[in-house]
């Protein structure tokens, strides 16, 4: 299977599982879900690194500083998916993944360090205002405010990868900065999602951290050895449209034709940030096709020892 179908695949499934996810919100709310989410897929990636991790930690000689960084890392991370959460509980969900997508946008265009390129990311606000038309009076304010909190949080994360990413390997520093997001979610989270669990919301949540994010991070891994970074980032810039179709087929949310040009351009924009940023660097590096948590790591990150990126991008964001 090529690199391309594999990347795609896994973001069918990022965002079918965070289309899932927002039938759960109205019995255990957003934070609830997010908390939950979040708990289950570090035990499972604690489950899945095992002793591996201690071996890791104990070999990368981790510091203090390191542990610092892992933490901040994490409560980014936490912070990115209870605001995205909160935002795709008021807004359609393409239109939350798509201010979303602005954080990791920025940071591509600020790193080119060419002002031509601020046309992109001035394009896909021009998709964001087209998708939320504001004109109209309908859409939340608090929705967006909450999905640009997001955004930011990404951004951040994107940059806090650098040391991390130069420290763990990807699976590693996933395990780590999912667990320490759980523990910072769990007084947003926790009280509302334990009143209302049942069983059933138990499994359904388990099934959901499998398809966010356990199997797109090891089909991404899979997929970045036979394709470079470059063609990953234009992939990923589709996210916005994958998640407006998996929104209209899972929980019958249909965009407006305007919104449907905005989601236009903000893959547009998200495609030429991506590859403005791989010019600027030189070559197949992107920040903006950094932020998949298998973005610089082997095959050899899920059956075997893990060598580290010579540039810390690797970690990205945790699906």
């Amino acid at each position: 299977m090529s690199g391309a179908v594999l990347v795609l695949v896994a973001i069918a499934l990022l965002h079918t599982g965070s289309a899932l996810a927002t039938k759960l919100f109205p019995a255990l709310t957003p934070g609830g879900t997010t908390w939950l989410r979040l708990s289950f897929a570090a035990l499972f990636l604690l489950l899945l690194t095992g002793r591996s991790l201690l071996r890791v930690l104990r070999e990368a000689r981790t510091t203090r500083a390191d542990l610092l960084n892992m933490a901040l890392l994490g409560t980014v991370s936490a912070g990115m998916m209870l605001l995205f959460s909160e935002a795709a509980a008021r807004l359609p969900l393409g239109t939350a993944v798509a201010i979303e997508l602005l954080g990791p946008l920025a940071v591509a265009v600020a790193s080119s360090r060419r002002v031509l390129e601020l046309g992109w990311l001035a394009l896909a606000a021009g998709g964001v205002l087209l998708l939320t038309e504001p004109w109209s009076g309908s859409t939340s304010l608090t929705g967006v405010l909450f999905g640009l909190g997001s955004a930011l949080c990404w951004a951040l994360y994107v940059i806090g990868t650098a040391h991390v990413g130069s420290r763990l390997p990807a699976r590693h520093g996933l395990a780590v900065s999912l667990s320490v997001a759980a523990l910072v979610a769990a007084p947003v989270g926790a009280p509302a999602a334990l009143a209302g669990l049942t069983w059933e919301y138990t499994a359904a949540i388990a099934g959901i951290a499998v398809l966010m994010p356990l199997i797109p991070f090891v089909l991404e891994m899979q997929a970045l050895q036979r394709m470079g970074k470059t063609a990953y980032g234009t992939l990923a810039a589709l996210e916005p449209a994958v998640s407006t179709v998996a929104a209209l087929v899972l929980i019958s949310q249909s965009p407006t034709p305007v919104q449907a040009l905005g989601t236009l351009l903000v893959v547009l924009a998200g495609v030429g940030a991506a590859r403005a940023d791989a010019r600027a660097r030189g070559g197949e590096r992107g920040l903006v096709a950094a932020h998949s948590p298998a973005a610089v790591q082997p095959e050899s990150a899920v059956h075997g020892p893990e060598p580290r990126d010579a540039e810390g991008e690797g970690c990205g964001r945790p699906l």
